[in-house]
């Protein structure tokens, strides 16, 4: 490491601890798509003062930094991340129940959250039970599935805005739409979310996760890696049918490929790099646009 590297490596872990922060992390190991290079700091804090200040020591430095979950609607770049990425997952993800109402650290995968609302036989998060991103990254996108989002038991969340400040913003000033919200574009960092849901029938609730786990594993293709559909739903369309139509199902670009169950997923089955991804990519956007007029928008993030 160079001089001033060594410093502020030296800073971060005088914040979270020396086993806490990686120099040069392969992010491919933090992402469910196992795509990725490295990250030039990787850090993992488990207080919102750690967070805090690690920020601080960002902004201090001109450091660029991403907040990483759970690595599962994300494409990093092979050439990796040059900056901080702070992971923010197991280290900060405690739930707790307080009759009807979840506040959930934003760490917490949302799967895991709709298992202990069931748990304590609450209903309204059946949606969730298959969703592999964390409750912050869901409350950002404002993570959807089989007709249910967040919005829809979202009571408010505890962010950090720009200045490093906390602040409560209710869900109803967040402008949550399909898999959209301000907290991207004001540059805010969420903490904790409230849910609010509602008494349930135990056993009920158990078994229509049940009904939707069996839905996903015979209609997604769960046994390769990939960061989720690759593409938002067009109005009025499919992605994944408009890539089926275009001829495209089973369509690789080295080590990806468009999966032959399910084509609105890209899969890594071959040691795909990101450049495979992103060609894939390019190449569906303007196949699809020619064979139908309609084009395809990212719901992935790529980095």
């Amino acid at each position: 490491m160079n001089i001033l590297k060594d410093e502020i490596f030296a800073e971060f872990c005088g914040v979270v601890g020396s086993d806490h922060v990686k120099i040069d992390e392969p992010m491919k190991h933090h992402t469910t798509f196992h795509i990725g290079g490295p990250a030039e700091y990787y850090i993992c804090p488990h207080t919102v003062g750690e967070l805090q200040e690690i920020l601080h020591i960002c902004r201090q430095n001109e450091i660029s930094y991403f907040i990483l979950g759970n690595g599962s609607n994300l494409l990093v770049s092979d050439k990796g991340y040059r900056g901080a990425i702070i992971h923010i997952y197991r280290n900060m993800s405690n739930i707790r129940v307080d009759d009807n109402v979840l506040t959930v650290q934003a760490g917490a995968l949302f799967s895991r959250v709709s298992k202990k609302a069931m748990e304590y036989g609450l209903t309204g998060l059946e949606f969730a039970s298959g969703i592999p991103g964390t409750t912050g990254g869901s409350v950002v996108m404002n993570a959807g599935a089989y007709g249910g989002e967040i919005r829809d038991v979202l009571r408010e969340v505890v962010v950090l805005d720009q200045e490093g400040d906390i602040r409560c913003i209710k869900a109803s000033d967040l402008q949550m739409g399909y898999r959209t919200s301000i907290i991207k574009e004001a540059g805010y960092i969420v903490l904790e979310a409230v849910l609010d849901l509602q008494p349930g029938d135990r056993g009920v609730i158990s078994g229509r996760m049940e009904e939707l786990k069996k839905e996903r594993v015979a209609k997604q293709p769960l046994e390769y890696p990939s960061a989720g559909s690759t593409f938002k739903r067009p109005e009025g369309y499919f992605a994944g049918k408009l890539i089926m139509d275009a001829g495209l199902k089973g369509f690789r670009v080295g080590g990806a490929q468009i999966s032959e169950k399910h084509c609105g997923f890209v899969i890594n089955v071959d040691d795909a790099t990101a450049e495979n991804v992103l060609e894939l990519i390019r190449q569906v956007q303007e196949k699809v646009k020619l064979n139908s007029g309609i084009e395809l928008e990212l719901e992935l993030k790529v980095v």
